[in-house]
């Protein structure tokens, strides 16, 4: 860029800064906002507005990592996080995730992937696979989810997803839990999705995971709507569990699939709790 902006179009600075969304120098960002022209300080606007945008982001990383940082300060570099995704649905697999990046990763978007569209999280998911030293998945099914209670069936999918790790990690970070029988040091953070980085990222991995297995069993089990609601106890969902009654993979632990379909939910929508 030379040292005026005249012999540039509006188009040009458009097209190079807002559309392309590349770095502007202070340099060019200090020369558009003495320029005179109208369109340029609109892209000067535009601009400053997505530096706040970024700073901020950057701002809210920044505390995200102070869990892991002090870790990694301390010389534990290979800090997991592990988080599952699908307690509450009435239908499908519990999956976990759990994930090891290198010191001082930092992806910006990353956050608790019920605060993300799905469109987000796809892409996020495929950038943290990119740069983590290592991620793995663990399930528990329907039946394991029936045989031991949801709870338990959500701690044996993160055990799973940490026993996958190609890499051994030195301390785990649980997003709400204490995960049985494991041989490295944990911590139990509360709200860890929204609290630390690596957890965050589990959070995205885990539930792109669950999504993609829901939409599969809609394939499988036609008429449930598994591919919007994900297996969640909408109205849509109980309607067709009204009209088909469960299928395999309804959890039958769970009261509103367990008891006589009609009746329950008749009385769940009399009393108003469905609303």
């Amino acid at each position: 860029m030379p040292e005026t902006l005249s012999s540039h179009s509006i188009r040009e600075l458009h097209r190079q800064y807002v559309q392309k969304a590349e770095d502007c120098p202070d340099r060019v960002l200090s020369q558009m906002k003495e320029d005179p022209r109208s369109g340029v300080k609109r892209i000067y606007k535009q601009l400053r507005r997505r530096e706040n945008r970024r700073n901020s982001e950057l701002q809210r990383l920044e505390k995200m990592l102070e869990c892991e940082r002090k870790f990694w300060w301390s010389g534990i570099s290979r800090v997991a996080g592990v988080d599952e995704a699908g307690i509450g649905p009435l239908a499908g697999p519990v999956v976990a995730a759990a994930v090891i990046f290198p010191p001082e990763t930092l992806i910006e978007g990353v956050d608790d992937s019920k605060r993300l569209d799905a469109q987000r999280r796809s892409l996020l998911a495929d950038e943290i696979l990119q740069k983590a030293l290592s991620a793995s998945i663990g399930i528990s099914s329907v039946d394991e989810i029936d045989r031991l209670n949801v709870y338990q069936a959500g701690l044996l999918a993160m055990k799973r997803a940490l026993d996958g790790l190609s890499v051994e990690p030195e301390h785990v970070l649980v997003d709400g839990r204490v995960v049985p029988g494991l041989s490295k040091p944990q911590e139990r953070l509360v709200k860890g999705d929204q609290r630390s980085f690596v957890i965050a990222a589990a959070s995205i991995i885990a539930k792109t995971r669950r999504d993609q297995l829901m939409l599969a069993l809609d394939e499988e089990y036609p008429g449930y709507g598994f591919a919007r609601h994900k297996g969640y106890g909408t109205a849509e969902h109980r309607e067709a569990l009204k009209r088909l009654g469960p299928a395999a993979p309804h959890r039958r632990s769970f009261v509103l699939i367990r008891e006589p379909i009609h009746s329950l939910f008749d009385d769940w929508t009399s009393s108003g709790a469905g609303s």
